[in-house]
């Protein structure tokens, strides 16, 4: 390996979870802030928990509202 060309690794960088629960990984990074680890994700935790970051989940519901209500429409023709 080339000297002076890769970044520091920290064996032990802390990721903190804004449910509150923390870890330790390997990273470039020396701190890790998160949204969703594997104590609070909905796939591990078996709860449905919506994860909503600027309206994204009512506008793909309305795009889907709309095309559902678009196949009724060319069906009754």
């Amino acid at each position: 390996m080339k000297k002076d060309i890769h970044p520091k690794y920290y064996p032990n960088a802390r990721v903190r979870c804004a449910c509150g629960n923390t870890f330790e990984v390997g990273s470039t990074k020396e701190e890790i802030e998160t949204e969703i680890c594997f104590r609070c994700h909905p796939f591990y935790t078996g709860k449905e928990k919506m994860v909503d970051v600027m309206g994204r989940v009512e506008k793909f519901r309305k795009r889907l509202a709309q095309k559902t209500e678009m196949a009724k429409k060319k069906k009754k023709k």
